[in-house]
């Protein structure tokens, strides 16, 4: 059942199938997903939705029904005209909980974290699809964050920044989603992933094809570099010019 609602999710909601891996080496790229405990802390935050829509349905139905019960023939006959409409409610209240949880299931399974050697690519989501892909040069921060829970059941989020990586106005257009930050989210090998990305932040640099100002510059020294000896060697002059001039004046 499970995968006929799959294959109609991809075909409404167009979602894309297996993400192409960003330019590089195919030999060196690493697939990357979101760790079976991940699929865990996703049906708690379900449970705990759902039992909060529960614990507010319930009483708001509940209660008027066994008040009219529990009243005159009158407020009872209003009662049970009102109770099929309770019933509906709350068979489409379960129907959504129920689609609500096999969309978990498939929002974990659309989950793709591509590393290659040159960058790496993204996606998640399954109604608003995020597919992000950023190079190695433009990285400037590589952090690990875990909540309690995360901590609990052994996953982490690994955040990575690039340059820009503040808000902005261009980000807020879009759901105020920062569009210079990417997350391997609930992976449970961050370490793993922040020294793969690290290694290959570190031959990206050795190859020379790092941040313009680590590159060495060839060509003869600019001026300013020869500032220093281009003064001594004037003073040095004038002062020559000066001897000179007062050699000549006793000459006469």
């Amino acid at each position: 059942m499970y995968q006929h609602f799959r294959d109609g999710c991809e075909r409404v909601l167009r979602i894309p199938g297996d993400p192409e891996p960003p330019p590089g080496d195919e030999s060196r790229t690493r697939l990357f997903r979101a760790a079976p405990n991940f699929y865990k802390y996703l049906l708690l935050l379900w449970a705990a939705r759902t039992f909060a829509f529960v614990a507010i349905l319930f009483p708001l139905e509940g209660v008027p029904i066994a008040a009219g019960l529990a009243s005159g023939a009158k407020e009872r006959g209003l009662t049970f005209l009102f109770l099929p409409l309770a019933v509906v409610i709350l068979g489409l209240a379960l129907v959504w909980r129920i689609v609500a949880l096999a969309i978990v299931r498939l929002d974990f399974e659309k989950r793709w974290y591509l590393v290659t050697d040159r960058s790496l690519r993204v996606r998640e989501g399954i109604v608003n699809v995020r597919e992000m892909t950023i190079t190695f040069a433009n990285i400037q921060n590589i952090s690990i964050s875990q909540g309690p829970i995360q901590r609990l059941i052994g996953i982490a989020d690994l955040q990575v920044d690039t340059a820009g990586g503040g808000p902005s106005h261009h980000d807020k257009e879009h759901g105020g989603e920062n569009l210079h930050t990417v997350r391997f989210r609930g992976v449970n090998n961050a370490n793993e992933i922040r020294e793969l990305i690290t290694a290959r932040l570190r031959e990206l640099k050795d190859s020379g094809l790092g941040d313009r100002e680590e590159v060495p510059v060839s060509g003869p020294p600019s001026f300013s570099s020869r500032g220093p000896q281009v003064i001594i060697a004037l003073r040095e002059l004038a002062a020559e010019a000066s001897a000179l001039r007062k050699t000549m004046e006793i000459a006469r």
